[in-house]
Formats: C-alpha cells, sequence, structure tokens
C-alpha cells in the first residue's frame, strides 16, 4: 500500500475515534455588557453625622444644705415624676435651728408689744402735757426699733423653714434617674453631685456640620429670622442606634450655631426628637441622618467605576460600540449602590454597567 494512502486511513481512523468518543473541545465565550446614556438628574443624599443624645430639660441635682445624707429614695434608670422625692439629708440640726428662729420671734415680738404700750401710754401722757416730746419720741424709736426685730426673727424663721425643705430633694421635672455617685451616710455640701434627672419627654440629638455644608448660609451672615426659616426649610431627620437600629420618629432640626469652631471647622446643630415611649435616655450615642438633595447631577451605579490604584475608570462605548478607559472623579451618595460622577463624563455618554470589570481597552462590546 502506497505510504502516503495508509498515512491518511491513520488520520482518518483517528479522527471517527475521536468523534465516537464524544470529546467536548473548548469553545470561545463571548461576553455580554449592560450599557446606561448619561443624563443629569436629581438624587437625595442621606447625610450622616455623629451625635449624642440629650434631655432637653436634663437637671443636675445638687444638695442646697450641708449635711449627712439619710436616705436615697429612688434607683439609677427609675422613670420619676416631678416632685417626687429623691434624696433625704439629715433634718436634725435643720430642726434644730427651725425652733431657735421661732423662740426668737416669740421674744422678738413680746419685746415690740411692750414697746408699743410704753409707746401708747407716752402718747396719751403727751397730750396731756405730763410727758416731753423727747420722752414720746424716745419711746416712739424704741417701737420702731422693736418691730424691726420682728421682721428679722421672722425672715430667720422663713429662711430656717427654706433650709428644712432643702433636706428633702425632689424632682424638678419628669425624667430619669441617671448615675447615683453617693451612698447613704456620705456627708453632702452644696455643690456636691447627687445625680441627673434627665427630662426626657424630648431629646436633642448634638452633631456637628461642616461649614462647607452651608458655605453660602455662612459666608452671607445669616441673620436670626433667616436661620429660622433656613431650618424651617431643612427635611425631618432620623436617628440611628449604634446597632444600626432605626428609631421610628423623625426629628426636626432646631438649633444651629452662628459660630464656626476655629479647631474643628464646624458648627453645632441640635436635632429635637419626640421621646413618648421614653426609650431613648440622656448619653445614647448614634447617627442623625439628613435627606440632602442634590440637583442636576451625573449618577452611575458602582458596578460601572471600575478601581484601579488610584483611579476611578469607567468604560465609554465609541461610535464603533468598541470600549475606551475614561478617568472619572466621583463622590458618594451614601446608598450603597450609585456614586455621583463631578467630572470625566458627560451628559450622551454610553457607558458600561454590568460587567465593566470584564472590559478591555478596544474590545468590541456586545449588549
Amino acid at each position: 500500500m502506497n505510504k502516503f494512502v495508509l498515512t491518511a486511513a491513520c488520520l482518518t481512523a483517528a479522527v471517527l475515534g475521536f468523534s465516537s468518543c464524544s470529546l467536548d473541545l473548548p469553545k470561545m465565550e463571548q461576553t455580554s455588557f449592560e450599557t446606561m446614556t448619561i443624563e443629569k438628574k436629581d438624587i437625595e443624599l442621606p447625610m450622616k453625622f455623629s451625635a449624642k443624645l440629650k434631655g432637653q430639660a436634663d437637671v443636675t441635682i445638687m444638695p442646697q444644705v450641708s449635711g449627712q445624707l439619710t436616705s436615697i429614695c429612688v434607683s439609677e434608670g427609675q422613670l420619676v415624676r416631678k416632685g417626687t422625692t429623691l434624696f433625704i439629708i439629715d433634718q436634725r440640726n435643720a430642726r434644730l435651728d427651725l425652733e431657735a428662729a421661732q423662740a426668737n420671734l416669740q421674744a422678738a415680738e413680746a419685746q415690740a408689744n411692750s414697746a408699743k404700750l410704753e409707746f401708747d401710754s407716752n402718747k396719751n401722757l403727751f397730750e396731756k402735757g405730763i410727758v416731753s416730746r423727747y420722752m414720746l419720741d424716745n419711746s416712739e424709736n424704741s417701737y420702731k426699733q422693736a418691730m424691726a426685730a420682728v421682721s428679722q426673727a421672722r425672715a430667720s424663721v422663713d429662711r430656717a423653714r427654706v433650709n428644712l425643705g432643702f433636706c428633702t430633694i425632689a424632682s424638678p421635672v419628669d425624667g430619669i434617674i441617671g448615675e447615683i455617685p453617693v451612698r447613704t451616710g456620705d456627708q453632702v455640701s452644696p455643690g456636691s453631685h447627687l445625680t441627673m434627672v434627665s427630662g426626657n419627654t424630648n431629646m436633642d440629638a448634638e452633631f456637628s456640620v461642616t461649614e462647607a455644608l452651608i458655605e453660602e448660609q455662612v459666608n452671607a451672615g445669616m441673620q436670626q429670622s433667616d436661620k429660622e426659616k433656613y431650618l424651617a426649610l431643612l427635611p425631618d431627620v432620623t436617628f440611628v442606634m449604634k446597632n444600626g437600629t432605626e428609631y421610628p420618629h423623625k426629628g426636626r432640626v432646631t438649633s444651629l450655631t452662628g459660630v464656626v469652631d476655629v479647631a474643628t471647622g464646624s458648627l453645632t446643630c441640635k436635632a429635637s426628637f419626640p421621646n413618648p415611649d421614653g426609650i431613648l435616655f440622656s448619653g445614647i450615642q448614634g447617627t442623625v441622618v439628613l435627606p440632602w438633595q442634590e440637583e442636576d447631577v451625573i449618577v452611575v451605579p458602582q458596578v460601572a467605576v471600575v478601581r484601579l490604584q488610584d483611579k476611578s475608570l469607567v468604560y465609554k462605548v465609541m461610535a464603533d460600540s468598541t470600549a475606551t478607559a475614561v478617568t472619572v472623579t466621583t463622590a458618594n451618595t451614601g446608598n450603597g449602590k450609585d456614586v455621583i460622577v463631578t467630572s470625566g463624563l458627560n451628559v450622551g455618554d454610553k457607558i458600561v454597567t454590568v460587567g465593566a470589570n470584564n472590559v478591555q481597552e478596544g474590545q468590541q462590546v456586545i449588549f
């Protein structure tokens, strides 16, 4: 048999053998992409600020008299009403002071009665020409001095009664009892910190806003009336706990300082939140979320942006359907799925969205 014929026969047999074994040969896969045409639109951005809660009626409780603390009538975290007794200071000295003041008042009143009798007597005698003007004036002065002594004694009684009342310390507001750093038996005096009552019917979330955020208003020298109008136009805000739980009641920005902190370049704001269920407490930290409206901006999906070292790239689809990389600058929207493109793209450009990470420069884009 001819050598070439034999070789051809062997090759034919080999091909048939491979076919009979049904071998799967690798196939070329063609990647498809999704694209979008650039246009401008309005978007609401969730601007987030770290905040700390404080009751609008937080009151620091301190004694106004010195003495030994004999009773603590509440516990930390307890809900109290206005007028609830919180602490009792030893009342014995205050009671003795009151009794002494009352005794001095009685003595002063008796002295005043005697002085009045003598003055009335000298007045009658003077009218009859029995005593001189000097004796009448002298008795009148004695009576006036006695009445002044009565007034002083009565003031001492009132002061002693007030001091006795200070021994029983009551809550000035409805609220929640904070930390109690003292114990029964401690010696306390004016200035000693006993506790804080957090009036938590309404809570203030205090946070800082950068000067740049309201640059136009600051540079314009915002007047008080303008500030109130500006705050009234701001949208409702949300408070988010540290564990990510969103507080169910919306709040309003109610305060904006007119002085920029030199150290931080920020202004202090307060947002007021209703607390009908009493679940918010002073000292809780979280995040105030302010929905901020950005108008006429370019918004693209995050998947359309390819991060390459310190650059952000978007693949623009050219007229011949090939892709070319364009460097862009972006700003975060805070929603976890979109970004704002501040430079690098124009309205009408077509870019690759889904599949952008798989695009190569000059590749034909099929969509």
